[in-house]
């Protein structure tokens, strides 16, 4: 039916109709009698003042006697005309109202008859575009880190647990090496009807895939990266740290900041435990060996003029804070130097020092 109204000539015949009326008007026929009228009229009068006419001076007499009869004739037509005009201007915009509704009427069906081939097409469409939302959600990552590699979306292949929410799993990072992986009960047990793993079924999350995470992927290739950063999500205390240091780096990402260009002084481990055990001020400013002033400089300015910057920053240092009390309660030296070493510990030295947290 579509394609039938759209192949069906246009109809201009109520336009056609109203076309411009030939010959003469009313109101040039009254004009003309007016005019006939006035000039008969000044004739006779003219006839019977003989004696005032032979008195009127020559010349000067004649040329006022033909601007007497003259001008009344003048207005007559000019009166004419513009009624005329007027008329002429009413016929117009009837017609044009005419055509912009015949248009109207015209595309309304058009666009019924389209509208339902149209959204089937459309429906598709947006299911294709969620579905390449939720498989590039955690190549951001890699975007808001590291400013010279080119990361081509459409060749990531990201797990379908990257772009779900996360399992519920173990509240703390572990201290048992992968070598020796904890025993998992075999899967007998039926699977929660809202889709929840049970928390003894996910393998505990190691430290060097938690550290792993907290770096977030160098690139597409890095296998290894995404697979912890996969592992971090499933966990419950994990995830949340690294979705708010994925927020706070691409924020930051924004003002041209990335981690890889900062250079940090490196604390020693001694320092990060006392801040970890609730010390703050001077005996922990080690921690804020961010020197780029630029990069400070650009935060600081950003955590004045956008809340939401602010809030997500603030977000962020109390999730890296809480984490890092249980981390530090089983980690060794070693593992507290590569943990500072990670892009999430360095946009946390930077923002702990903007904010004035060490003192």
């Amino acid at each position: 039916m579509a394609e039938r109204d759209k192949d069906k000539p246009f109809d201009l015949a109520p336009v056609a109709g109203q076309g411009r009326e030939g010959g003469l008007s009313r109101i040039e026929i009254a004009a003309g009698v007016l005019s006939v009228a006035w000039l008969g009229l000044s004739g006779a009068l003219l006839a019977s003042a003989d004696g005032v006419a032979g008195t009127g001076g020559g010349a000067l007499g004649t040329a006022v006697t033909v601007l007497a009869l003259a001008l009344p004739v003048g207005l007559i037509w000019v009166v004419a005309q513009g009624a005329r005009s007027a008329r002429l201007l009413r016929q117009e915009a009837a017609r044009l109202q005419a055509t912009v509704d015949s248009l109207r009427q015209a595309y309304l069906a058009q666009q019924q008859g389209a509208g339902m081939d149209v959204r089937p097409s459309m429906e598709k469409r947006i299911d294709d575009l969620a579905r390449a939302q939720r498989e590039t959600q955690d190549a951001i990552a890699t975007f808001a880190t590291r400013r010279d590699r080119a990361v081509e979306i459409a060749d990531i292949q990201v797990p379908q647990a990257l772009s779900t929410k996360a399992h519920p799993g173990p509240s703390a990072p572990r201290t048992a090496p992968a070598a020796s992986p904890s025993k998992t009960p075999p899967d007998d047990q039926p699977r929660l009807a809202l889709g929840s793993v049970p928390e003894d079924t996910v393998r505990p999350l190691t430290v060097e895939e938690f550290i792993r995470a907290l770096n977030f992927p160098e690139d597409t290739s890095d296998r290894a990266g995404f697979r912890a950063l996969r592992r971090a999500l499933e966990d419950r205390t994990a995830s949340k740290l690294v979705r708010s240091a994925q927020d706070i780096l691409t924020l930051l990402s924004e003002e041209g900041i990335y981690m890889d260009d900062l250079h940090p002084d490196r604390a020693r481990p001694e320092i990060w435990r006392r801040f970890a055990q609730g010390e703050r001020g001077l005996p922990v400013s080690a921690l804020g060996g961010v020197r780029d002033r630029s990069c400070l400089a650009l935060t600081a300015a950003r955590m004045k003029k956008d809340p939401i910057f602010r809030d997500v920053a603030h977000h962020f240092l109390r999730q890296f804070d809480r984490v890092l009390v249980e981390f530090e309660a089983a980690a060794s030296d070693q593992e507290l130097n590569d943990l500072a070493e990670t892009r999430t510990a360095r946009a946390f030295m930077l923002l702990g020092r903007v904010t004035g947290m060490f003192g």
